[in-house]
């Protein structure tokens, strides 16, 4: 496959790591999916049961994906070193003999919400919009470089502080799912040491500036793939509110 390449618009030099660290940082205070409108209602208690319902079969469809895009990752990689790492990333979210992984961690969450697991595990009713942007990310980090699927991964730089939000709004505005949150009290240790080690490797293996600018569009488009799930989302259940056919549909309660 050929190497691209990006118009950086003149002949800048290399970014110094601190430099590109910045670069990639300032991307995601400006990009990343916490400011969408539809987490902005969450946190702010504005989401009825049907919509975290919708939420969480949909955010489930991308969470069944991560272990599949970190092991087409790995089967990319000859470094045993860098494959000792990365597969852990994999017990994660699919877990082993002796303890459940984030998957069905989340499982639970949706069950919390008041879905059934056979529906979930399913995808029933998983948004189309969904499907494509998650599948996107699936080929980011199959077709494009090495670097810029690692570089893709970068989103876990600025999910700490998201997910430490939304653990307290869950808890404060949705009580009733407080019982059913261990998926990100795990999240809150495993993304940050996940992010520094991609963030080492970005930095020590974008030696051009060509590679810098292409680990950087990278992080932009798992940005956008981030946000177009919960464009979807906003689009289906929140405003106009048009679920496309086959689409899971909000419970609306019947009148006397």
């Amino acid at each position: 496959m050929a190497t691209r390449t990006l118009d950086t618009g003149g002949d800048f030099g290399l970014l110094s790591a601190a430099e590109l660290q910045a670069r990639l940082r300032k991307l995601g205070e400006e990009r990343y999916h916490h400011q969408h409108p539809f987490h902005l209602m969450m946190h702010e208690g504005q989401l009825s049961r049907g919509q975290l319902q919708a939420w969480a079969l949909n955010r489930y469809y991308y969470q069944s994906r991560i272990p599949i895009k970190d092991a087409i990752i790995l089967s990319r990689c000859e470094d045993a070193a860098f494959r000792r790492v990365w597969r852990k990333r994999i017990v994660d979210h699919d877990g082993d003999t002796i303890q459940p992984g984030g998957i069905e961690r989340w499982i639970r969450l949706a069950e919390a919400t008041g879905l059934e697991r056979e529906q979930v595990t399913g995808c029933v009713g998983v948004l189309p919009a969904t499907r494509y942007a998650v599948n996107a990310y699936l080929e980011l980090v199959r077709d494009r470089s090495f670097l810029e699927a690692v570089a893709s991964s970068l989103t876990e730089l600025f999910s700490r502080d998201l997910i430490a939000l939304r653990m307290d709004r869950l808890r404060q505005h949705y009580p009733w799912l407080s019982g059913a949150l261990d998926y990100f009290t795990a999240r809150l240790d495993q993304a940050p040491e996940d992010a520094r080690f991609a963030l080492q490797f970005v930095t020590e293996h974008a030696t051009s500036r060509d590679a810098q600018e292409l680990a950087i569009a990278a992080l932009r488009s798992k940005c956008d793939i981030l946000w177009a799930q919960l464009d979807a989302l906003y689009f289906a259940y929140v405003r106009p509110g048009w679920p496309p056919p086959g689409a899971f549909c909000i419970e609306v309660p019947s009148g006397d």
